[in-house]
């Protein structure tokens, strides 16, 4: 695929469109053989999609460069699960943090900043740190899935990431948490022990909880805001002035 296609919205969406009836298996190897090198995964090492995407990669091409945000405030079972990945898998996905320490940053910004101003911890701690990982490729694979919450209905298979400017791959947006949980249970994929505690949707210490039975899967998340995502899936916010020191 050349440069100029890849950039071409209407191919783009036609790749999308004849994604819809193929497995995932199917649209990884398509873009390993599109991107690679130059193809990148993000894994959380807390969604079950992403473990279920790194299962398949990594028996697919173990060469895909596999990157996490580490926020500093990530659960101690989310490092746990990371190690149990690399052992299990033989890699070392690449970790990438803010280039503020969590001590810089409230002292710069307040402390609780999570509290104060959510989307600017975000932004801070995950969608810079994003920038970075991203830098240099073609394309990257999210687990981003339309189930997930209705900010995602309408995620394509190959879009055009404006925000990072590239392309952008969801290989498991039309599957369900179902079948996400049917293939882990099938493959013997390693997944976060706090899904089996009450957390469907696994992000920082600080704004994560538990749900009830029945509650929205990303009700956990930023709960009694109005907040849905952290941005990296979204609008950018304009990114904070961060000077030399601030590193």
């Amino acid at each position: 695929m050349s440069d100029a296609e890849t950039h071409d919205p209407e191919t783009l969406a036609s790749l999308s469109a004849e994604m819809e009836g193929k497995q995932p298996q199917d649209v990884l190897r398509w873009a390993v053989h599109a991107f690679q090198p130059g193809l990148s995964m993000a894994c959380s090492f807390g969604g079950s999609t992403g473990m279920v995407l790194l299962d398949m990669v990594m028996k697919i091409d173990p060469s895909v460069e596999v990157f996490y945000l580490d926020t500093d405030f990530l659960f101690p079972e989310t490092y746990h699960l990371r190690d149990v990945c690399e052992q299990k898998y033989g890699f070392k996905p690449a970790g990438y943090k803010s280039l503020l320490t969590p001590e810089a940053q409230a002292e710069q910004r307040g402390s609780e900043l999570w509290l104060s101003n959510p989307d600017l911890c975000c932004e801070l701690r995950k969608v810079e740190p994003n920038y970075r990982a991203l830098e240099g490729k073609t394309a990257w694979i999210s687990g981003m899935r339309r189930d997930q919450s209705k900010t995602r209905a309408n995620v394509a298979i190959v879009d055009w990431d404006e925000k990072f400017g590239l392309v952008k791959l969801n290989p498991l947006a039309t599957w369900d948490e179902k079948q996400v949980w049917s293939y882990i249970v099938a493959h013997g994929v390693p997944y976060n022990e706090l899904h089996d505690r009450g957390y469907p949707s696994i992000g920082c210490t600080n704004c994560t909880k538990p749900i009830r039975p029945g509650d929205d899967p990303r009700s956990g998340r930023w709960a009694g805001t109005d907040k849905e995502e952290c941005g990296i899936q979204e609008g950018t916010l304009e990114l904070a002035h961060l000077s030399k020191g601030d590193a």
